[in-house]
C-alpha cells in the first residue's frame, strides 16, 4: 500500500475543510437573517390579529413553528462549521509541524516535569518546543500519561517492535486522527484516569437490590401522595410516606454520600471519553495486536462508548443534587440516594471493565501520536536493534535533532560498541558539543520507545540512558553547581548493572573543579563507567582532560568541533571531527564583542 504523501494531503484537506466552513458560515448568515424576518413577521402578524382582529390568533402557530424548523437547521449548520473549522486548525497544526513552526502550537506536558529524572529535562521531553509537544495528538489525559510514561522509561524491545509494527499500520490512518481530533470540540476533558479506576474497581456500598426498589417505590408514593393531598387537601398520606422515606434515608445516606462523593470525575470529560472509544470502535484495524486491543471495547455484550456515557449521565445526576431543584428533592425524591444506587449498579457491571478501557484508549492515543510523527517525517527510519546480549551499542549514521529545524539541523554520525566505548569531544563554547549529546539522547530516547528516529539509519542495543548536561547551583539547598553535578552522576551510576546497559552523556564533565582533580575525577569516573559495560560521550572545552584518552587506548576516541571568526563573526560548521580541537574561541569572542584582551 502506498503510504500518504502528507505534505500534499494536508494542504489538499485544509483546502477542502476552508471550503467547507466558508459555506456553513454563508448558510449560517442567512438562517440568521431568515429567523429575524420570521419574528418581524411574527410580531407583524400578533399586532394585525390584536389590533385589526383580521385572522385567528392560531395563525400565530406558523411562524412559531417556522422558527423552530429554522432553529434546528441552524444549529446542524453551527455543528457542520465548527466541524469544519476544527478540522482545518487540526491540518495547520500539521502543516506546522511539517515546516518546523510547531512550538507553542501543541500540548507541552508541563505535569509531566519532574526535576528528579535523569535525562528529561537536558533532552527537553517536556515544556515548550519540547519533543512531547511535537508529538503528542492525544485528547485525553490516559492519552498523554502513556507518552510521557514510554518516553520517560524504556520499553522492552518485544513490545517496541510490537510498537513499531502498530505504528506502521496506523500511519496512513489520517481519516482517523482527524476525527479523533475534532470529537467533541466544545467539551472540557477534566478527566482523571486513576480515579476513575480506583472508584469503578472498588466495592459496591450500596448492594441490597431491594433496598433501591424500596427507594423508588417510597418516591413515586411520596409524589402520587403529595398530588392527591393538592387535590383533595388531605396530607395524612404524604406525611406518613414522608416519614418512611426519613427512615429510609437516615439508614442509607451516608452509604450514598460516600459513593457519589467518590465520584470525582467530569461528566463532559466523560461524554468526550464514550465518543473517542465510539470511534475506535467502529474502525477497522488491519494490524491482527489493534484487533486485539480494540476488541476489548466490546466485552460482554456492551460497547465500552455506550456504558461510559451511560456512566457520564450519572455524573451529570451527581453534579446536580447541589442544584436548588435536587436540594427540594432531597427528601421526598430520595434524589441522592437513588443517584447512588445507579452509579453502584454500574459500577457492579461495568466496573471491572474500566481499566481495561482506560487502558486501551491510552495505548492507541499514544501510537496515533508516534504513528502521525512516523507519517509526517516520511524520511526518518525505524531504529534496528541488537540483540541484548552482544553488549552495548549505538551506531547512527546522519543524526539530526528532531527539535531543530530541518533547515539549520546539521548531522552527524556516532558510533559507540565494544571497541569505541566512549567519545572524548573538545570543542570551543557554541560549537555544538550540548547539541550532539542531546541530539543521540532524544534519538534514543525515541528509538527505546517505539517511534522512528531522526537518522540516515541507527542501529542500537537496548539501552538505559543517563544524562547530565545542564547543573545549576542552588542557593535555597546551599548547593554549588559541582556539588548539584555530582549528585546527579552519582544518580547516572545507580543505573549500572541494571537489566539494561547504560548510555551516559556528560557535558563539560566536572566543571566546577580545578584542572588537576578534573582530570583525575573524570579518568576514574570513565574508568567506573566502562568496567560496568556502559557505552557514552564526554565533551569538555579543558583540553588538558583530553590527554586521559591515552590511558585508555582505542577505547576511548578524542573528537571535536571546529569553528574560525570570518568577516568579524564567530562561524561554526557543526561537523564532528576526528581528534582533539586545535584552537579555542574564548579569546576571540572577548574581542569580538569588544574587550581588550
Amino acid at each position: 500500500m502506498t503510504a500518504l504523501n502528507l505534505s500534499t494531503e494536508y494542504p489538499t484537506r485544509l483546502a477542502e475543510r476552508l471550503k467547507t466552513f466558508q459555506e456553513k458560515e454563508r448558510v449560517h448568515l442567512r438562517v440568521g437573517y431568515c429567523k429575524l424576518t420570521v419574528i418581524a413577521a411574527g410580531l407583524f402578524m400578533m399586532w394585525l390579529s390584536a389590533s385589526r382582529n383580521l385572522f385567528s390568533t392560531y395563525w400565530l402557530f406558523a411562524p412559531a413553528g417556522v422558527y423552530a424548523a429554522l432553529a434546528i437547521f441552524h444549529e446542524l449548520i453551527i455543528r457542520a462549521r465548527t466541524h469544519a473549522e476544527t478540522a482545518a486548525a487540526f491540518y495547520r497544526r500539521g502543516i506546522a509541524r511539517m515546516e518546523d513552526r510547531w512550538p507553542g502550537t501543541g500540548s507541552q506536558g508541563e505535569r509531566f516535569k519532574d526535576a528528579q529524572h535523569l535525562y528529561a529535562d537536558d533532552l527537553d521531553l517536556f515544556g515548550s518546543g519540547s519533543l512531547f509537544e511535537l508529538l503528542s495528538i492525544a485528547r485525553l489525559p490516559m492519552g498523554e500519561n502513556r507518552l510521557a510514561q514510554w518516553l520517560t522509561a524504556p520499553s522492552p524491545v518485544e513490545k517496541i517492535i510490537e510498537r513499531q509494527g502498530f505504528v506502521e499500520s496506523l500511519r496512513d490512518k489520517l481519516d482517523l486522527r482527524e476525527d479523533l481530533a475534532v470529537i467533541g470540540e466544545d467539551l472540557r476533558a477534566r478527566l482523571n484516569p486513576e480515579s476513575l479506576i480506583g472508584w469503578s474497581e472498588g466495592a459496591p456500598l450500596l448492594t441490597a437490590v431491594a433496598w433501591r426498589f424500596v427507594a423508588a417505590f417510597l418516591s413515586l408514593c411520596c409524589v402520587a401522595a403529595l398530588v392527591f393531598g393538592i387535590i383533595r387537601s388531605e396530607y395524612i398520606p404524604f406525611w406518613g410516606v414522608l416519614i418512611l422515606e426519613i427512615a429510609v434515608w437516615r439508614g442509607l445516606h451516608a452509604k450514598a454520600e460516600a459513593t457519589v462523593d467518590s465520584l470525582n470525575t467530569n461528566a463532559e470529560g466523560l461524554l468526550l471519553f464514550s465518543q473517542i472509544l465510539q470511534r475506535l470502535e467502529d474502525e477497522q484495524f488491519s494490524a491482527p495486536g489493534l484487533q486485539a486491543l480494540a476488541a476489548q471495547l466490546k466485552q460482554d455484550g456492551t460497547r465500552a462508548s455506550e456504558a461510559i456515557r451511560k456512566l457520564a449521565r450519572i455524573v451529570a445526576w451527581v453534579d446536580g443534587r447541589h442544584s436548588l431543584i435536587a436540594r427540594l428533592g432531597e427528601l421526598p425524591l430520595l434524589y441522592t440516594v437513588q443517584v447512588a444506587f445507579v452509579a453502584d449498579a454500574w459500577r457492579t457491571r461495568h466496573g471491572k471493565h474500566m481499566r481495561a478501557w482506560v487502558d486501551v484508549t491510552a495505548e492507541m492515543e499514544a501510537l496515533l501520536s508516534l504513528a502521525t510523527f512516523c507519517a509526517e517525517h516520511p524520511a526518518d527510519p525505524f531504529p534496528e536493534f541488537a540483540p541484548q546480549d552482544a553488549g552495548a551499542l549505538f551506531d547512527g549514521e546522519g543524526l539530526g535533532h528532531p527539535l531543530i529545524p530541518a533547515a539549520k539541523c546539521v548531522r552527524n554520525s556516532v558510533r559507540l560498541d565494544g571497541e569505541t566505548r566512549a567519545l572524548l569531544i573538545s570543542g570551543s563554547n557554541m560549537s555544538g558539543k550540548s547539541t550532539l549529546l542531546r541530539t543521540v539522547g532524544i534519538n534514543t530516547v525515541l528509538a527505546m520507545a517505539g517511534a522512528t528516529v531522526r537518522a540516515k539509519s541507527l542501529r542500537l542495543a537496548p539501552l538505559a540512558i543517563g544524562t547530565r548536561i545542564r547543573s545549576v547551583d542552588s542557593l535555597q539547598e546551599g548547593r554549588s553547581s559541582f556539588f548539584t553535578e555530582i549528585l546527579q552522576i552519582r544518580k547516572v551510576f545507580e543505573l549500572l548493572g541494571g537489566r539494561l546497559p547504560l548510555l551516559f552523556l556528560f557535558d563539560e564533565l566536572l566543571e566546577g573543579t580545578n584542572s588537576n582533580d578534573r582530570r583525575i575525577g573524570a579518568e576514574g569516573l570513565l574508568r567506573a563507567l566502562l568496567n560496568h559495560g556502559a557505552i557514552g560521550i564526554i565533551t569538555t572545552h579543558d583540553l588538558a582532560l583530553t590527554e586521559i584518552t591515552a590511558t585508555f587506548g582505542a577505547q576511548i576516541q578524542n573528537k571535536h568541533f571546529q569553528d574560525h571568526v570570518e568577516a568579524g563573526k564567530m562561524r561554526f560548521d557543526y561537523k564532528l571531527q576526528d581528534g582533539v580541537v586545535a584552537r579555542s574561541n574564548a579569546i576571540a569572542l572577548m574581542r569580538l564583542i569588544g574587550l581588550d584582551v
